[in-house]
């Protein structure tokens, strides 16, 4: 027994002895496979942050081989292909992500994500469409939504456009009660297009009951009524939006003044007219005006007030068209002059051929983007 407990006791700190070397020895081993990935992970963090893209790949793709079970070592590499434009070795990487059976379900989500950002960007709707669908129901679902949107938007296909904004509402992404009215008045165009005039009412009416009070359904309700022929009518429906939508009234303001014309409420159209020139000034406005009003003084004095308050080279040409050559008097030349100064004043700046940046000095190194000789020396108007 004597023989047996000193043995133990002499082969005890061997044990220890061994033990700690094999840990250290496996630590040592597991130490350097964890720096040898970082040190290329931050090396093409590096390089790309200097715009080194090139190198900046070959150091991640050196980053995966080392370790290549790590997904965010996979997704930067996949980001960065599609950043450059590499869409299909971007799907490559993504696909190879979603073929891995040991990826967590959070990671499959967000490979599926990206997969789908490939397809959008390389053009393939179709691919992209699917790929999205399979996002609901995840974390990216309301982002993939959205994106499904935008491809129906793109393809002009408004009937599944409108179910997924309703869907949005109903995971309370917020309003997109106006798109949906957007959507159904395309319908109606398309459906007048067609000669489908039953399926166009339809199409407005629901636009209508999508957002009660937006512009466009009674715009273009307005516009159906017109051609067809049914102006008291079209006047209707125009009148309330120069209460709810005074710019948008402008936008069929000569449609306005023609349907009074056509159906013989010329002076009531006048007056509203004048009232809306009044509070909100508009050459199309004038315009309308000036098509329902007879009287060249009335004219001339409708274009001078309109110069006065907001100088434009619309209202300085139709007072030189008034007066035909003949003479200006002297309020109406300053207010030309003051017109044709105004039109001017956004020419006479310096524009960076970079960034778009405009200032009315010129400088060596541009304010906005901080980029040296982006200027041209010439103003915009000697362009």
């Amino acid at each position: 027994m004597e023989f047996e407990l000193q043995w133990l006791l002499m082969g005890l700190p061997l044990a220890f002895a061994l033990g700690w070397l094999a840990s250290r020895f496996d630590l040592r081993q597991w130490r350097r496979d964890i720096e040898a990935s970082p040190r290329s992970y931050f090396k093409g963090l590096n390089l790309l942050l200097n715009e080194q893209q090139d190198k900046a790949i070959d150091a991640f793709i050196e980053a995966v081989q080392q370790d290549p079970g790590s997904s965010d070592l996979h997704f930067a590499l996949g980001n960065l292909f599609r950043r450059r434009g590499e869409y299909e070795r971007a799907v490559r990487v993504h696909q190879h992500l979603l073929a891995r059976a040991d990826l967590a379900s959070d990671e499959r989500d967000r490979a599926q994500h990206a997969l789908a950002q490939d397809y959008l960007k390389a053009g393939l709707f179709d691919r992209a469409e699917a790929a999205y669908k399979a996002l609901q129901g995840t974390v990216f679902g309301t982002e993939a939504r959205l994106a499904l949107l935008t491809l129906h938007e793109r393809s002009r296909d408004w009937k599944s456009a409108i179910d997924v904004a309703r869907g949005l509402e109903a995971a309370a992404a917020g309003s997109f009660a106006q798109r949906i009215a957007h959507y159904w008045c395309e319908l109606a165009l398309e459906a007048d297009a067609r000669g489908q005039t039953d399926d166009a009412e339809s199409a407005l009416k629901h636009a209508f009951e999508a957002a009660p009070q937006a512009a466009r359904p009674r715009v273009q309700a307005g516009q159906r009524l017109a051609r067809q022929g049914r102006h008291d009518e079209a006047l209707q429906m125009w009148s309330p939006l120069a209460a709810w939508h005074p710019a948008a009234f402008a936008v069929i303001a000569s449609d306005y003044a023609n349907a009074a014309k056509a159906c013989g409420r010329t002076d009531e159209a006048l007056q509203r007219l004048r009232e809306l020139h009044s509070a909100r000034p508009s050459s199309d406005v004038m315009r309308a005006l000036m098509g329902l009003q007879a009287d060249p003084q009335e004219r001339s004095a409708l274009l001078l007030t309109q110069m006065q308050r907001h100088p434009s080279l619309s209202a300085a040409v139709g007072l030189l068209a008034e007066r035909q050559g003949g003479a200006l008097a002297a309020d109406e030349n300053q207010a030309i002059q003051g017109s044709l100064k105004a039109a001017l004043k956004p020419l006479q700046r310096y524009r960076c051929a970079a960034c778009g940046f405009e200032t009315q000095q010129y400088f060596w190194q541009c304010p906005g983007c901080q980029g040296w000789d982006t200027y041209p020396p010439q103003r915009l108007e000697d362009l």
